[in-house]
């Protein structure tokens, strides 16, 4: 049995918070040292004063940012699974509404983004459809091309065997598509994310149910760079563990039986 801080798990955590240990202490010191003023460029000790002086503002922005986070997530994985089967099914159905996949994809945010506001009335479900059309295409790509990417050999003795289009999807489709799938969330969740704040800075709104979006802008106009920072590493935190949480299904899902994860962890 190896040592802990032999394992691959270890490495796989602490290799990271070393790291990024590292390149804040460097940050810390060389802004110190370059008595860099805080109004331009605040040090980690000053983001994390802001950020406990802060805390109770910033933590009820990030609730509203990741509560429309995690509801374009769920409707781009529902809307992008459903689509990719119905583009399995017949080629010229992919053929003739991929391309509109794409103009989802290319389109920036930003310049949708206020027409939907102006369209939809209720600024929540706005944020959420802004998000969700930023989040949709890798759910579409990944899964269509994952149920495509089946074994020719297989795909022959399914045919063979006279199996039902039905059970080829269930039975051969799907369970092959599922690495394509959960790289696809991984993306897809980062950009739900992304597509949030940016319909947030494009909507603007205030009050309590403002995001964290909102607080960037706020803390520019007032000039309180410290708290900018802080609500841009609430942003970044909150990326980061939503990849960890889609990485950690994916090993959950696929650990027992498919090569990507087995291997990784022979």
């Amino acid at each position: 049995m190896k040592p802990l801080f032999e394992s691959e798990a270890f490495v796989r955590i602490a290799a990271p918070i070393a790291v990024g240990i590292i390149l804040f202490a460097v940050w810390e010191i060389g802004f110190r040292l370059a008595s860099v003023p805080v109004y331009l460029f605040p040090k980690p000790t000053d983001i994390f004063a802001s950020l406990l002086q802060n805390g109770p503002s910033l933590l009820r922005a990030l609730l509203v940012t990741l509560r429309v986070t995690l509801q374009a997530f769920v409707a781009a994985v529902i809307l992008g699974t459903l689509i990719a089967f119905m583009f399995v099914q017949s080629r010229a159905i992919e053929i003739s509404l991929f391309p509109y996949a794409v103009l989802l994809q290319v389109t920036p945010v930003v310049a949708i983004a206020p027409l939907i506001i102006i369209l939809v009335k209720n600024t929540q479900l706005s944020l959420t459809i802004c998000a969700t059309l930023v989040a949709l295409f890798p759910i579409i790509s990944n899964t269509t091309l994952g149920l495509r990417s089946v074994d020719p050999g297989l795909a022959n003795f399914f045919r063979m065997n006279r199996a039902s289009r039905f059970k080829t999807l269930v039975k051969l489709r799907i369970p092959g598509a599922l690495p394509y799938f959960f790289g696809g969330l991984r993306i897809s969740s980062g950009l739900a994310l992304i597509g949030a704040v940016v319909a947030e800075f494009v909507a603007g709104t205030g009050g309590r149910s403002s995001g964290l979006a909102y607080e960037i802008l706020d803390a520019g106009f007032s000039l309180d760079i410290p708290r900018m920072f802080a609500a841009l590493f609430l942003i970044t935190l909150t990326g980061v563990l939503l990849f960890a949480a889609m990485v950690a299904l994916s090993q959950w899902a696929l650990s027992d039986w498919h090569d990507s994860e087995t291997r990784a962890e022979a």
